[in-house]
C-alpha cells in the first residue's frame, strides 16, 4: 500500500507497525526519528497536490487536527480517507486498531498491547484539580470531552474546566490564577510551554511542565505515557 498521514500520532503507529507504507507525511511528524517520507506541509495547511502527485491508496487524518476543506478536496480528487476521532484512551486504542488494519497491519501490534495493559489500572483515588494551558496569547485551555483530559483523569488529575461549554475554552489569566487549582499543567505542545515560558504566569501554584507528545499522542508513545506523565506531575514545583 502506499500511505500519506496527516496525524503526527498515526503516522509514527503506521511507520512503526507496517513499516514501508507511509510514501508522505506532515512535517509536524517527528517519530519516528530518520522517517525518510515525504513532506506535504502542516496538519491544518497540507499541500493536496502534494498529497495528490504521491498516488497514496489511503490518507489517514483526524477531525480534530485536520481541516474538512482539505479532506474534501482528497475525496474529490477520488482519493480513499480515513477520519479518526479520539475523545478518551479507550477510543484511541479502537481507533488505532482501525488504522493499523486499513494500512495493511496483519496482527495486533505487541506495542498496542502494552498501551493497553499499561492504561489498565483503575485511577488513583486520591485527586488533584488542574488548569491545562495549551495556549497563551491568547490563553486557551484544555475543556470538556478531549482525549488529553482523559489521559490527565485516569492519572488522577481532574480539569477545572471539564465542564465547560467549549473544548478549548479561552480563559483569562486572571480568571486562570483566580481558579487557585491543586497544579498548573503545561504541555510543550501545542504550545511550546519551557520552564522560562509559562510558569512565570503562575506564580504561587503548583506548575508541572510535561510532554505535549504523551499528554496528547495516540501512539506507540502510550506505552510509557502514564510513567512518563506520573513522574512530571509528582515534579511539580512552585
Amino acid at each position: 500500500m502506499r500511505v500519506v498521514s496527516l496525524v503526527p500520532s498515526l503516522t509514527e503507529a503506521v511507520a512503526e507497525t507496517v513499516p514501508g507504507v507511509l510514501v508522505g507525511a506532515t512535517d509536524w511528524c517527528s517519530h519516528p526519528a530518520g522517517l525518510d517520507v515525504v513532506r506535504i506541509g502542516g496538519t491544518k495547511n497540507p499541500a493536496v497536490d502534494r498529497v495528490l502527485a504521491l498516488a497514496p491508496d489511503l490518507v489517514i487524518a483526524n477531525e480534530e487536527e485536520n481541516r474538512a476543506p482539505d479532506l474534501t478536496a482528497l475525496r474529490e480528487a477520488r482519493t480513499e480517507v480515513l477520519v479518526t476521532e479520539v475523545r478518551d484512551v479507550p477510543q484511541a486504542f479502537r481507533e488505532l486498531d482501525r488504522v493499523l488494519t486499513a494500512c495493511g497491519a496483519r496482527r495486533r501490534p505487541r506495542w498496542l498491547d502494552e498501551a493497553e495493559d499499561a492504561w489498565s489500572g483503575a485511577p488513583p483515588q486520591s485527586r488533584v484539580t488542574a488548569v491545562v494551558p495549551i495556549w497563551r496569547r491568547p490563553w486557551m485551555v484544555l475543556g470538556r470531552d478531549t482525549f488529553a483530559g482523559d489521559v490527565l483523569a485516569r492519572l488522577g488529575v481532574d480539569q477545572v474546566y471539564a465542564t465547560h461549554a467549549d473544548r478549548y475554552p479561552r480563559i483569562s489569566l486572571d480568571e486562570l490564577r483566580a481558579k487557585r487549582p491543586d497544579l498548573v499543567v503545561l504541555p510543550d505542545e501545542p504550545y511550546r510551554f519551557t520552564a522560562d515560558d509559562g510558569p512565570e504566569a503562575f506564580e504561587g501554584l503548583r506548575v508541572a511542565l510535561v510532554s505535549g507528545r504523551h499528554l496528547t499522542w495516540y501512539g506507540p508513545s502510550l506505552r510509557e505515557a502514564p510513567r512518563v506523565l506520573a513522574a512530571a506531575l509528582r515534579a511539580a514545583h512552585r
